[in-house]
This record gives C-alpha cells, structure tokens and sequence, in this order.
C-alpha cells in the first residue's frame, strides 16, 4: 500500500500528425515513368508545386475509395470544371479502377481509366520482378476520339533497376513507327550524387541524325540528402539541361520541426508536436540563341512553400512572374477522410483575384498519429527529455532522433516509410 504516492508522472510525449498526401498518389505509378522524369526531385517539386493549389475560377472534386473486405482494388474518380455557367469549358468526369497484386507494393497493377474526354477508355499493367531488378509495362488507350500519334496505338516498355542504377526503353509498336526507341533512360546514382540522362526525339528529322539532335536530349546531375522519409529531413538540388536549349535549376528541401503544443484540449505530458515545412523553387532559362529567347516566356522562376501544423492544417503558398496562389487545406480524418482547400490566386499582369476550390473524400491512405511510440519521442543520448525544464531550452531545440536516422524503418506505418530503393528505378 502507499504505491501510489510514488508513482512517477508519465514521461513527455511529443505528437507527430500524419501528412496529408505520403506516399503521393504519383508514386504508385512510377513504375510506368521514366526515372529520370521522377528523380532529381522532380516528384516532390511536383507536389509542391501543384497538390492543393486548386485553378482559379474551377471547382475539382476527387473521390478515393478503398473496399474494406479487398483491399487489393481502389477506385479514384475525379470531377472538374470552372464554377461559372458562362465558360466554354465543360465539366470533366474520370474513374480509375486499381487492381494491384501486393497491397504493400505499387510495382505491379493494373489499371482502368474512363473519362468522358481523352482517351475515353485506357488500360495499363505493370509488373516488376524485385528478385532480379527487371519490369515490364505497357499503356494501351482501347478507346479513343482520334488516333493521331504513335502514343494513341499504345506503348510499350521494359526497365531494370536496383538501388544505383535505372536504365529503360519504351517503343510505340502500334502501329509500328518509324521512331525507335520512343524513349530511353539511364540514371545511376554515387552516394549522394544522381547523373542520368533521357532521349526522346520529338523533333522530326532524318532518322539518322535523331541521336545526333541536341534537342532530343536531356541531362541532369543532383545532390541529395535524406532518406525520403518525411519523418527525416531531406534535401535536393538540381542542375538540369533539358532538349539543349533549356537550362533549369531546381531546389527542395524538406523540414521536420518540433514546437509547444499550445491546445488545452491534450493531456499534459503532450508538450510538442512536430510539423512539416517544404521549400522550393525552380528556375529556368533559354541557353540557346532563338530569336524568342529574350520573350518573358523562356525564362521562369517559381517558388512554393508549405506548412503543415498539425494533423488538420495546411498552408500552402506559390509565387511566380505571372501568378501568385495561396492555399488553405483542412483535412478531418474520419473514415473516410475528408479534405477542403481553397485556393486565391492573383494574376499579376490583369491585376486581379480569383479563388478556386477542392474537396476529396479518400480511405486509400491511413492515419497514423503517434503519441507514445518511442520511435517519434525526442530522444537524447541523456534522457534529457524527461525534464520539462530542458525540452525547450533556447539554442538546443531537439530534433527527432530515433532509429530513422540509422535507416530502422520496420516500426513505421507504411505510410511514413520512404518510397525505397524504388526510388531509383
């Protein structure tokens, strides 16, 4: 008896909310891309650059649904258009039907997509072998209002990777073209350096001086730190030289911080909880000496950032030479969740605002909010951490430390897991 009187208070726990969108719905279907087109940080720029941002005067709204007794299938069906009656624009209807093999691995599926615009009826299938590195792939559109490229027939293409090196070819064989390879990659990577390389002849000449043509080349060297985790910070930059004519600098960096929880809701052991900040920027700028190159178009610089404050909020905001846009996004995680933007973008050159809206209703993606895992608890080498006094001592504001600095990611959810060695591939 008297036990009770001793018992030590519960240690402090800091509060690490999912992200909205990780793993992004573009990486499940990397395995169809070129690397080259993903890596460098191309995938997370694109994020940045484009998720929540919701175009001025439009409406979208996008549903993703998962059957809770197969999880092996999902269903994303997308709704857009402007919200004046007025436009010539029309409303824009699609469904994508997913079967994939693995639930845990999106590098073999299968998929349908119906849209009321084109291509009316597309399927495509992946599978990838891990054991030896190799893929195939294919993107078929059944159903189409005109057939007026290679791409309409279909194409094909096979890949191999592993954690330093991705190379692959894709052809058009229906009907058979004249342009062999449709494209080609080949990117490794060296520690922290990634170089690769991509051709795509999309300018017409004679068949013997396509490989000849600078302009349907690409290159690309990047530096780049971090896991690919969002629990741990990453970092990337890129100098990339694409078709021989355009020079483009690109920057990312992802930013994981921990601050006082100031809700009088938590408990109080509750004394932080970490958020995600995203930076970045890409310039670009003609390096050739076409008559066009002083226009404002062949020149642009773009920056994004993003805040993610807790597990409901977002604030996201982008600047450009043409345009502006702020976001706000509010995402309650029932089950399904549900996620509200808007968006208010200003044209700088007709000088005015305009606001855009989104809504999405998704089950695909899981939440995972930790509180007392010790893998998200401020750890440090002295147990500094159990003393309220020493958590938020100015100059030694501690970071998450655990075993996803060491690259230990089996205690994680899935979703917080980075994207792996696929990333290279």
């Amino acid at each position: 008896m008297g036990n009770w009187r001793s018992k030590e208070p519960p240690p402090p726990l800091v509060l690490v909310p999912p992200l909205f969108d990780f793993p992004p719905l573009a990486a499940r279907t990397r395995m169809l891309e070129s690397s080259y087109d993903v890596l460098f940080g191309k995938l997370a720029l694109k994020c940045l650059f484009e998720d929540y941002f919701d175009e001025a005067s439009h409406f979208s709204t996008r549903i993703m649904l998962k059957p809770i007794d197969d999880p092996h299938v999902d269903l994303v069906a997308t709704i857009s258009g402007p919200l004046h009656h007025i436009s010539e624009e029309k409303i824009v209807g699609n469904a994508l039907f997913r079967f994939q093999s693995d639930v845990d691995d999106p590098h073999t599926f299968m998929d349908l997509f119906v849209s009321n615009s084109h291509p009316v009826l597309r399927m495509r299938s992946c599978a990838y072998y891990p054991k030896y590195g190799v893929g195939a792939f294919g993107i078929f559109p059944l159903i189409s209002r005109k057939r007026t490229t290679p791409e309409d027939y279909g194409t094909m293409g096979m890949r191999y990777g592993s954690g330093n090196l991705s190379l692959g070819v894709t052809v058009t064989p229906f009907p058979r073209s004249n342009e062999f390879p449709r494209s080609a990659w080949l990117v490794s990577k060296m520690g922290r350096i990634t170089a690769g390389v991509q051709y795509e002849p999309l300018y017409a000449s004679k068949d013997d001086m396509r490989l000849k043509d600078l302009r349907n080349w690409s290159c690309a060297v990047g530096y780049g730190i971090g896991s690919g985790s969002p629990l741990s910070p990453s970092f990337n930059f890129c100098l990339e030289l694409a078709r021989g004519s355009q020079f483009i600098a690109s920057f990312y960096q992802h930013v994981v911080v921990q601050r006082r929880v100031k809700n009088p809701l938590e408990e109080d052991e509750i004394v932080g909880i970490t958020n995600f900040i995203d930076f970045g920027f890409e310039l670009q700028a003609r390096v050739d000496d076409a008559k066009t190159s002083n226009t404002i178009s062949d020149s642009m610089l773009q920056i994004a950032a993003s805040w993610q404050a807790n597990k409901n909020f977002l604030l996201k905001g982008k600047m450009g030479h043409l345009r502006s846009t702020l976001s706000w996004a509010f995402k309650s995680w029932w089950r399904p969740s549900f996620t509200f933007s808007i968006s208010a973008t200003r044209d700088h050159a007709a000088g005015n605002t305009s606001f855009g809206f989104g809504v999405q209703i998704e089950n695909l993606r899981e939440a995972s909010y930790e509180r007392a895992d010790p893998n998200f608890v401020m750890l440090t080498p002295s147990k500094e951490h159990l003393a309220d006094g020493m958590l938020w001592k100015i100059g030694k504001r501690p970071m998450l430390q655990s075993d996803v600095n060491s690259g230990n990611f089996d205690g994680l959810p899935k979703e917080l897991r980075p994207l792996g060695q696929f990333q290279i591939i």
